[in-house]
């Protein structure tokens, strides 16, 4: 399988990694300062704060061309529109691997319907200059898995290919029947997490103020019942029957971990205000009324 993973942030990066040191044919599309780094280093990784650095020699292009039976999108939700209008020019599967509330519709609309496939990747870390600190591998974090489906949750043969060729790259993905649930579960729980670390400055500044945790966890058991379907997982609706104590402890000791701190949560950039105003708007076009 020829696979080109567009964008080389931090979960591209990983991603196209772990998919070049199994042995695949995978290409990483990168930009401006990011391209001439990958092109001088390749794809550079350290484990949390060691300061040891592997490189993987990924190889790197400027513009999409030529064919490739997958394109894995790995972009912000606020970015996704400017990648459309060249994927269309492609041939090949499109595997949309971000935060994304509004469904399959406006992607297929864009490049086919047939083409699209949703997911979500559990990779994490963050940039520190040209290198991707991620967080390390442990027993909780390696049976997380990644997954993917296709938009009317049918389990066809070539989600089944991509699923088997992922996990031989030791990337532990999974067929997700529902996946458009699963994306806009997600998101109701991420948005409301992913703006008060913002507007805390970081994860664990916010596990530092307990009352903008609770704000926090209102506004989530909001998106929740304002879904138009059951969360999925199911366990995400035991965010809106525990006792409110006893998920403030548990989100604050989250917010406090490594996996918290070596996440997107410690990016309190104008990007991630932008992806998860993105979000929202795509949340609220996406509701029940109240």
């Amino acid at each position: 399988m020829k696979l080109l993973v567009y964008g080389a942030g931090v979960c591209g990066s990983l991603f196209a990694a772990r998919l070049h040191e199994a042995g695949h044919d995978v290409s990483l599309l990168a930009r401006g300062e990011r391209l001439a780094s990958l092109r001088r280093h390749g794809v550079q990784l350290a484990e949390g704060d060691s300061p040891a650095v592997r490189r993987v020699p990924v190889p790197v292009v400027e513009h999409p061309a030529g064919a490739y039976d997958l394109t894995a999108v790995v972009v912000r939700t606020h970015q996704v529109d400017a990648v459309l209008e060249s994927l269309a020019g492609l041939e090949g599967d499109v595997l949309f691997l971000h935060n994304w509330a509004a469904g399959a519709e406006p992607l297929g609309a864009a490049i086919g319907h047939e083409r699209v496939l949703l997911g979500f990747p559990t990779l994490g870390g963050t940039m520190d200059g040209d290198i991707v600190r991620h967080r390390a591998t442990t027993f909780l974090t390696s049976r997380v898995p990644m997954p993917i489906g296709e938009p009317d949750g049918r389990t066809t043969p070539r989600l089944e290919r991509i699923v088997r060729e992922f996990r031989t790259a030791g990337i532990r993905a999974r067929a997700e029947p529902r996946m458009d649930a699963w994306l806009r579960t997600h998101a109701a729980f991420e948005v409301p997490l992913g703006q008060a670390a913002h507007a805390a400055g970081g994860p664990a500044a916010l596990a530092g103020d307990p009352d903008a945790v609770r704000g926090m966890l209102h506004l989530i058991r909001q998106n929740l019942a304002t879904m138009p379907t059951p969360p999925v997982p199911r366990a995400f609706a035991a965010l809106r029957t525990l006792p409110e104590g006893l998920l403030v402890a548990l989100l604050r000791r989250f917010l406090r971990s490594p996996t918290a701190a070596y996440s997107g949560l410690s990016d309190t950039s104008p990007a991630t205000a932008a992806e998860l105003a993105r979000q929202a708007e795509q949340m609220r076009a996406h509701t029940k009324a109240p």
